[in-house]
């Protein structure tokens, strides 16, 4: 019986470690569990997922925008941005015939390469700070 009592002591003080191991929610400020994903007071997720994150080649990435815009983003898994520097490079290309097109599609085109190209590298960043 007194087994029983030493592994329940056990029990509490690892208990009681695991809460003095507390951290600040990064969004409302919160003290909350140092292993909680996400923030019970506000909902916000507190750890990202960087080991679903692979490294990017960022000159790659600028060579897939070089070629067509938003390919880029595409490689890097920003699927909403590629797709939508693919529908704006479109309607330039249709405003090539009124000439605004010809001003802003190369605008949108280096744009696409230069963003392609910083995000690779913040993802490479994210990566090796994990």
């Amino acid at each position: 019986m007194e087994e029983n009592v030493g592994v329940s002591l056990d029990s509490q003080v690892v208990e009681m470690v695991k809460i003095n191991e507390s951290v600040f929610c990064r969004s409302c400020g919160k003290q909350i569990r140092s292993d909680a994903e996400i923030c019970p007071h506000c909902g916000v997720r507190q750890k990202t997922n960087v080991q679903s994150l692979s490294p990017k080649n960022p000159g790659f990435a600028a060579v897939a925008s070089f070629l067509f815009a938003g390919l880029g983003q595409i490689y890097n898994g920003e699927f909403v941005k590629g797709f939508l520097f693919m529908a704006i490079q479109i309607i330039n290309f249709l405003l090539i015939f009124v000439f605004i097109g010809m001003i802003t599609y190369p605008i949108v085109w280096a744009i696409g390469i230069y963003d392609a190209y910083k995000t690779a590298e913040k993802i490479n960043a994210k990566i090796a700070e994990a």
